[in-house]
């Protein structure tokens, strides 16, 4: 079909792509959060999809503190760079931005039900991601491991929906 000027009119075309935000919360924002943060970020720039932004947050974090040392080991176990990321608080702002927020517990889910679209890790993979804080790096695997899993069922059915600006299904507006 051409348009009046000459030009070609292209009548299938795909809305652009609008960014979408995801938001993991945990406790302290040093251990479990911060890993899905970055194993999500990798997961999204492996399969190429740029517009989801990846964040996380703690419910009582102390804002600037590092993530932990055996959450950074277990990291760098599968090849993820955990650079210097620094803990963030919680706050509303950030709920308002978001489009959706995975916690890591049922318990922390219940806080913020109605603040935002809120899901917890066992709605997503069945069970809860326990907080490996203060114990070995056995438990700190264990944690990472379950959070590659729910990442993966993340992507395939939380993100991918998204995946031509199409779908709001999380959006406030």
């Amino acid at each position: 079909m051409k348009k009046a000027d000459g030009q070609a009119k292209d009548s299938k075309k795909k809305p652009k792509n609008v960014h979408k935000r995801v938001v993991f919360i945990c406790t302290g924002n040093t251990c479990r959060s911060p890993m899905a943060e970055l194993i999500l970020r990798q997961k999204l720039k492996e399969k190429k999809i740029r517009w989801w932004d990846v964040s996380s947050c703690g419910l009582q974090a102390e804002p600037g503190t590092g993530m932990s040392l055996y959450s950074r080991f277990a990291l760098t176990e599968i090849g993820i760079d955990p650079g210097d990321f620094k803990s963030r608080q919680l706050t509303d702002a950030i709920l308002k931005k978001s489009t959706v927020v995975f916690c890591m517990t049922d318990s922390q889910k219940r806080l913020l039900e109605g603040k935002a679209h809120v899901f917890s890790i066992k709605d997503v993979t069945g069970r809860e991601v326990p907080d490996p804080y203060g114990q070995g790096m056995e438990e700190y695997r264990a944690a990472r491991d379950e959070l590659m899993r729910a990442c993966d069922t993340i992507i395939e059915d939380y993100i991918t929906q998204f995946q031509d600006g199409e779908d709001k299904m999380y959006d406030d507006e």
